[in-house]
């Protein structure tokens, strides 16, 4: 178990490398002069925009800057708003109790409704209860975050006025984006669940299980839950990410502040070394968490855990 974690540990440090080398070209790549972005309405001279290019660092060699670039990462500096002139790790970690906020509300909203529903469809086979749990589960899957979160804002706010539209505070505030967030992550999990559920259903040993007496809860829940789960929790670090992906959407039509909010708002200002933050600890973050779902797995199947 500890090679596999350890091997799992190594495999992601080029990812990571790869990530900063993207985010670091971000800056060169994407049309506009940053000295420009920096210098706002205010008049430019030659020598005050030499001066800035020289504060900013970039009359240096493109390796040097990124030297530069990759160990203020790693010591958690990366760098100064050109418009905020305020550290980036600053406007990150005042953005980011908001965004996981939304995210758990979300997550655990998709889990609970897509195991439920894929358990209830595998177990009820071919029944109307498989069609109606797998009809929900096209509606989540085709709908986009944006649609749905219109519709949600459109029905239960404007129509019905029983939950707030836009903005932050309060549980009530939280119910519809994360309904919004949480919709197609769960369609998704239903779908895999049930498909996982009726293989492993359909297993000896659950047979054998069956032969023997249990209920069919403890059939279905003790037994063939666990060997279903494991490409769920794939999924999950899957939909993790995706949820943090999504969250730029639902946190702008929700006007939440939030990573996604923020990212958004220094890509309309144009101010690069913010979208550099964001994007790094969006991807960073993303592949700690399927780092996280590798090391599950040996949890969950012994053949991992004593390769």
């Amino acid at each position: 178990m500890i090679s596999y974690i350890t091997q799992r540990l190594f495999q992601a440090i080029p990812v990571l490398i790869g990530i900063s080398l993207l985010t670091f070209a971000m800056l060169h790549l994407v049309p506009g002069d940053p000295v420009e972005i920096f210098a706002g309405d205010k008049p430019l001279t030659p020598e005050r925009a030499a001066e800035i290019r020289h504060q900013l660092g970039l009359d240096r060699p493109l390796y040097v800057q990124y030297l530069d670039y990759a160990g203020n990462a790693l010591r958690g500096n990366l760098g100064v708003g050109l418009r905020s002139q305020r550290p980036v790790v600053d406007s990150i970690r005042e953005a980011l109790p908001s965004t996981l906020e939304l995210t758990a509300v979300a997550l655990l909203l998709a889990v609970v409704v897509g195991v439920t529903l894929g358990i209830i469809a595998a177990v009820a086979h071919g029944s109307w209860l498989d069609t109606i749990a797998m009809g929900f589960a096209m509606v989540g899957v085709s709908v986009p975050v944006f649609y749905s979160g219109l519709l949600l804002i459109l029905f239960f706010s404007f129509r019905l006025g029983w939950l707030p539209a836009t903005g932050q505070g309060g549980f009530e505030r939280l119910v519809l984006p994360s309904i919004a967030l949480g919709l197609a992550s769960a369609a998704a999990l239903a779908r895999l669940v049930r498909s996982s559920m009726l293989e492993v259903l359909s297993q000896e040993y659950v047979v054998t299980a069956r032969a023997k007496g249990l209920t069919e809860a403890g059939v279905v829940l003790r037994h063939a839950l666990k060997n279903a789960m494991i490409p769920t929790v794939t999924l999950l670090g899957l939909q993790l990410g995706a949820l943090l992906g999504g969250a730029v959407v639902t946190e702008t039509i929700f006007s939440r502040p939030g990573i996604g909010r923020l990212a958004v708002e220094a890509i309309g200002n144009r101010d690069f070394p913010l979208i550099q933050g964001t994007v790094l600890f969006a991807a960073v973050a993303y592949v700690l968490v399927n780092l996280v779902v590798d090391m599950l797995y040996a949890v969950l199947d012994p053949r991992i855990r004593y390769k």
